[in-house]
């Protein structure tokens, strides 16, 4: 058995695009249109999964847009998806600059929370375990939900 992706719906695909590769940083992998079927799907990899991905289309997170309008609800119901980062201070402080709003700072220099424009939960962990903790991480309190 091996891990092949996540299934995320979403209810606009260029603004779910705009922040998972725009402001998180994945890459598109490869893209399917069904026009029969009324939905685009989008396979996305992490930098550092992007040859793999590509070679064995895993591991990925697929993007399903469905064409036809329709409300999700419960994207915390999904648990969250979980990314290794390299500098978790850098990464927080990049999604920041560009509006993103995080949820569960990493106080603790190992673990954040953000959340997408559809409310699924992303858990950033820190490459090889926790920083120092610095500020203003380690005093930021929590917001909203994660």
């Amino acid at each position: 058995m091996r891990y092949l992706h996540a299934m995320v719906r979403v209810k606009n695909l260029d603004e779910s695009l705009d922040f998972y590769c725009d402001k998180l940083g994945l890459t598109e992998v490869k893209r399917i249109e069904n026009e029969a079927g009324r939905f685009t799907l989008v396979y996305l990899a992490a930098p550092g999964d992007y040859r793999q991905a590509s070679d064995s289309d895993a591991p990925l997170l697929e993007l399903t847009y469905n064409w036809d309008s329709e409300d999700y609800t419960g994207g915390r119901n999904f648990g969250h998806l979980a990314f290794e980062v390299e500098d978790i201070y850098a990464i927080c402080q990049k999604l920041m600059n560009q509006g993103v709003t995080i949820n569960r700072p990493p106080r603790d220099g190992w673990m954040a929370f953000i959340r997408s424009p559809d409310q699924i939960s992303i858990e950033l962990l820190q490459k090889g375990g926790a920083l120092p903790p610095q500020e203003p991480w380690a005093s930021m309190p929590n917001t909203g939900t994660w």
